[in-house]
């Protein structure tokens, strides 16, 4: 009878995959056994599997380079990171060895950009696209690039009233991009983004405000919808509308040149996960050009924003079970030696589900089970997986402790549950280390951080 885990995972997925295989029944990430990590690190542990943000950013390039290629697409493609996505130093000095471009959304980013700077690792030709809501700050921000003979700063119009904030601190002349405003899915609460400016008005406020002012060039037109890329008549409907605003713009702008379509890439959250990027891609890429070749007017270069994508994929988080306990005939919880709540927030904020697998114990039987975190608040728990919304783990077992793994946590967990504050129950962060290899494909690990200690919590409380 076919009762252990690895034939439950056997069965129900198509499994070894590129990224998941087990070898004496313990699991390997990218060919590297994490229980060896374990064994070295201890856990609770969070992880960043450094080549994964390379592998990712080289991907997307190429996918972009065939769909250009077959479809006599005659323009440039540009790969922008999202800072906003994760900000840490490991994340963004990894990306930059892979010719990107970068994105801020904030003023403090800006920060960030001349530290880079002062430490050589990008020059004042580097472009950085200037999203979000501009307070005085971040206009004062970007400003103090242009000082410094940042020559590539592209600030995105978020709404009318920036273009004049921008001109009474930016040395001129200047270039802009303009965000589209795009309509939400009928599902959403609102019917349009608050993110930009409405369809209908982009046009009227180009004659008005930048047609014949000598001041500013308008250089890009920013598109996104919240919902990310995605294969469904909503997004091809969206793009169609946001082409028919460039084309109807780049009639009367002959210096807009650039298209960007924003982030929104999904990533893996499932060992099911099936995407098809390059087919996206290259559908993009057609539909672009033919919409332009109707207009008779040249294709615009393009622009991502992938931050997701970009660093999810090298992140995760791997727990112990301390304890099971049954509540009931039915409900068996096994207590985790960390938080749901505080270490992975988008599981309890937004329902999120991530890549869940045991790290050892691949031999054994499994069963349903319910994941509970640490705090003592009801909702710190995980209890929807890949498997028709169960868990199922190896059986517990109090002689040989159970250890699992959350995969693909690489973005945004950090920065919104607050790296190195004050969390829930006063649960601390855990040690956090940096994987790569080197120039032989060696493992090589090194910590980012331990766990946060009881000093440096009363020091922040005010003890």
């Amino acid at each position: 009878m076919k009762n252990k885990y690895y034939d439950l995972i056997d069965q129900t997925f198509d499994f070894p995959q590129d990224d998941f295989s087990v070898e004496d029944n313990e699991l390997l990430f990218h060919d590297m056994n994490m229980m060896d990590i374990v064994r070295e690190h201890g856990s609770p542990l969070k992880f960043t599997y450094l080549p994964k943000i390379g592998d990712n950013i080289n991907k997307v390039k190429g996918w972009f380079e065939n769909a250009f290629d077959k479809n006599h697409y005659k323009a440039n493609y540009h790969y922008c990171y999202c800072t906003k996505s994760s900000h840490f130093s490991y994340v963004i000095e990894e990306a930059l060895k892979h010719d990107i471009k970068l994105e801020t959304s904030s003023a403090f980013d800006i920060n960030i950009i001349e530290n880079l700077y002062d430490k050589g690792l990008i020059d004042n030709t580097k472009m950085i696209i200037h999203n979000g809501y501009k307070k005085a700050n971040y206009v004062e921000s970007i400003s103090r690039l242009q000082k410094k003979g940042f020559t590539n700063v592209l600030p995105v119009l978020d709404n009318t009233d920036e273009l004049e904030i921008l001109e009474n601190n930016l040395e001129k002349p200047f270039q802009v991009g303009i965000r589209i405003a795009s309509e939400e899915e009928p599902k959403f609460e609102f019917y349009t983004s608050r993110l930009g400016i409405g369809y209908k008005q982009i046009i009227k406020f180009y004659k008005e405000r930048i047609h014949n002012n000598p001041n500013v060039e308008l250089r890009m037109l920013h598109f996104f919808v919240n919902t990310g890329i995605n294969d469904n008549a909503y997004y091809w409907n969206e793009l169609n509308k946001c082409l028919r605003v460039y084309c109807e713009l780049k009639k009367i702008c002959p210096t807009l040149n650039a298209l960007n379509l924003g982030g929104g890439f999904p990533i893996k959250n499932s060992l099911a996960f099936n995407f098809d990027y390059e087919y996206i891609i290259n559908e993009i890429a057609y539909q672009i050009k033919s919409i332009c070749d109707e207009n008779f007017l040249p294709v615009p270069d393009l622009y991502t924003e992938f931050g997701s994508y970009t660093v999810g994929e090298s992140g995760g988080v791997v727990f112990s079970v301390l304890h099971q306990k049954k509540q009931n005939d039915k409900e068996k919880w096994d207590m985790i030696d960390g938080s749901f709540m505080t270490t992975l927030p988008d599981t309890w904020a937004i329902n999120k589900r991530f890549i869940m697998l045991p790290l050892n114990r691949w031999d054994s039987e499994y069963e349903r089970v319910f994941l509970g975190g640490l705090t003592c608040d009801s909702d710190d728990y995980y209890n929807s997986e890949q498997h028709v919304n169960a868990i199922y783990l190896p059986r517990y077992n109090p002689e040989e402790k159970l250890y699992i793994g959350f995969f693909h946590t690489g973005a945004y967990q950090d920065t919104i549950g607050g790296f190195g504050g004050i969390q829930h129950c006063l649960i601390p962060k855990p040690k956090h280390i940096l994987i790569d290899r080197d120039e032989d494909d060696n493992i090589t690990t090194k910590v980012f951080s331990e766990e946060q200690s009881p000093d440096q919590m009363l020091k922040l409380l005010g003890y």
